[in-house]
């Protein structure tokens, strides 16, 4: 027999057996060496000298009034009289020392308790009350054999005493995985249940109890639970106490969450992403294979995708530096190999990738002309609709996203009619295929410089966040789900991309990027309204712009109708418009064109002339 092994397998045996019991007497112990310390710190040398000037006067209070007594008796014996002086001089005299001698014993009782015996003399007088009677019941209950079950019972409760005490008060050994981090180790030591009940009241945790914590993909996670009048609640809001006594670091992201039945909570600690060997980089790959779906990108607890509808409409919050461009541009790559993208870019650095993929829209005529287009895209697809008998539209879908949201509100905040048509794109737009996604870095409805319209707002479901500036941003940015708090996300370039999505719960995704070069790489296809006619089969897909050299012969294009109506006299867009018939944003696209060609030239006041060209 290797004696060593047999050794260490009980010794480790013995130890976790012990270990396991500690818990449970653990509270006993505190509760012991609480009473014992509130005793030791009562026996003072002035409360000891207050008992013993008690126990004197009491001590003396006892004899006048044995004195008294025996006094009464005496003057009782020698006249039967009891109205007689001598009878009623001891008989008050007896009553005043009785209540003399309760007073004293009172005093006496208060200072008792006031200089308590320590709490290992009161455990000895306890277990000496029962103790010595259970012998002596022993030995009279002995007749022809021994009987000893009373001395046994009584000796089976010193030794529990013993034994709760000692094992309360056993220094704890939570044997951990040596393959963790430092900081994990130290964290599951401490979540460890013998650790948690034996600190928690010192931290105001009194009354929750662990279990034993389990590492997985994206952390520590262990359950709590909860006696007594604690609820999640309480316990998130005693976020700090659990930092305090874990000794987590201030950064270390802690959830706390209700668990799958009553009276339990959720603790989980980020000490690891799920998402961290898995490249973010985006592909065409990535494209569910649902056409109802896309791909945001990876839950870092579990490792999962997380998917958002392809034709809902979505807000994408946050702040400069979080990388909400990079996040954006996966699913606006999606949009454009699924359907048709219309890029409206406030600031102008995305459109510097994106115009030659797709169409987008970057000064103030042409997001005002991108608006226009497409509205009148929607309103004839409501036309088609009607005549095909149609709820839903079933043709390409129209993806129109806004970058920066807070850029294009103020160029349109003086033109209500333009702003009509973009509130009704986020509000009608979906059942006909015309989607609007809206990014900004400043969530907010309100005050001079909004980043999302009040009225656009709401219509926006689909919403997900990265880090961004305070409550009030965080609640326009989740709505209901603000409590997520996106706006403790941690500030640094390894939270790049990271943030929570509403509805699906406070874990943190992180979302796929695509760079430059991939951006540049996906097809071109640049959507008008020209290609999209009444009599267009709804599922065939839009061209690209129709090159002006191989229009028909004798046909005229809109950039002719255009030229033809300044050369007959108009002189501004909204007469060209009249002359032509052309919507506003095709007449300022085509105005634009002829201008910088020289073909138009625009005076200082603005009117429109013919050019040398024209000429």
């Amino acid at each position: 027999m290797d004696w060593k092994k047999a050794w260490t397998t009980t010794t480790n045996t013995t130890n976790g057996a012990l270990d396991s019991l500690s818990p449970v007497c653990a509270p006993f112990a505190a509760r012991w060496d609480q009473e014992a310390d509130r005793r030791n710190k009562l026996r003072t040398p002035e409360h000891l000298k207050t008992l013993m000037a008690a126990q004197k006067e009491h001590n003396a209070a006892r004899s006048t009034l044995s004195t008294a007594k025996s006094q009464h008796h005496t003057a009782r014996a020698a006249t039967r009289n009891p109205f007689s002086a001598a009878r009623r001089a001891a008989r008050v005299a007896s009553k005043a020392a009785a209540r003399h001698e309760r007073d004293t014993n009172a005093k006496l009782k208060a200072a008792r308790v006031n200089y308590p015996s320590t709490l290992k003399a009161r455990a000895i007088q306890a277990h000496s009350a029962h103790a010595v009677p259970s012998v002596l019941a022993s030995a009279l209950m002995s007749t022809s054999h021994l009987t000893v079950w009373p001395a046994t019972t009584s000796a089976l409760l010193i030794g529990a005493n013993v034994a709760g005490l000692a094992l309360g008060r056993r220094t704890l050994r939570v044997p951990v995985d040596e393959s963790l981090s430092l900081e994990e180790r130290q964290l599951m030591e401490r979540l460890d249940p013998s650790y948690w009940v034996e600190h928690a009241e010192d931290r105001g945790l009194s009354g929750t109890v662990t279990t034993p914590p389990a590492i997985e993909p994206g952390g520590i996670r262990c359950e709590v639970r909860l006696d007594g009048t604690w609820t999640v609640k309480t316990l998130a809001d005693k976020a700090d106490s659990v930092r305090a006594l874990l000794g987590a670091r201030t950064a270390l992201r802690i959830r706390i969450t209700s668990a799958s039945r009553g009276g339990w909570a959720v603790l989980s600690l980020a000490t690891r992403s799920a998402a961290a060997g898995v490249s973010s980089l985006w592909t065409p790959e990535r494209i569910p294979d649902d056409p109802m779906v896309m791909s945001l990108g990876l839950d870092t607890e579990t490792g999962d995708e997380v998917l958002v509808p392809f034709d809902e409409r979505l807000l994408v919050s946050g702040a400069s530096g979080t990388g909400k461009s990079w996040s954006f541009r996966p699913l606006m790559a999606t949009a454009h190999l699924r359907g048709d993208l219309l890029l409206i870019d406030g600031k102008g650095e995305e459109a510097n990738i994106w115009e030659s993929v797709c169409r987008v829209a970057v000064e103030a005529d042409e997001i005002a002309a991108a608006i226009d287009d497409a509205h009148a895209e929607m309103t004839r697809r409501k036309h088609d609709m009607k005549k095909r008998g149609i709820s839903v539209w079933d043709g390409r879908q129209l993806t129109v996203p806004i970058d920066e949201g807070q850029v294009v509100l103020a160029a349109i905040a003086r033109d209500r009619d333009r702003l009509q048509r973009l509130i009704e794109l986020s509000s009608l737009g979906r059942s006909r295929g015309v989607v609007l996604w809206w990014a900004t870095q400043y969530p907010l409805t309100d005050g001079s410089a909004p980043g999302v319209h009040k009225l656009i707002a709401p219509n926006l479901l689909t919403r997900f966040s990265l880090r961004v500036a305070g409550t009030t941003q965080a609640q326009v940015a989740l709505d209901d789900c603000a409590h997520y708090a996106p706006h403790q996300i941690p500030d640094g370039r390894e939270y790049r991309g990271h943030g929570y999505l509403k509805g699906y719960g406070p874990r943190m995704l992180r979302t796929w990027t695509l760079d430059d070069t991939g951006v540049r790489a996906l097809p071109k296809s640049i959507w008008s309204p020209e290609q999209a006619t009444e009599e267009s089969a709804p599922r065939t897909p839009l061209r690209l712009v129709k090159d002006i050299a191989a229009a028909p012969a004798g046909a005229a294009t809109n950039r002719d109708k255009v030229l033809d109506a300044v050369q007959a006299g108009a002189r501004t867009a909204k007469a060209v418009a009249d002359a032509t018939g052309l919507n506003k944003g095709t007449v300022s696209r085509e105005i634009k064109a002829l201008t910088a060609s020289g073909a138009l030239h625009r005076t200082a006041d603005g009117r429109l002339l013919p050019g040398q060209r024209a000429a």
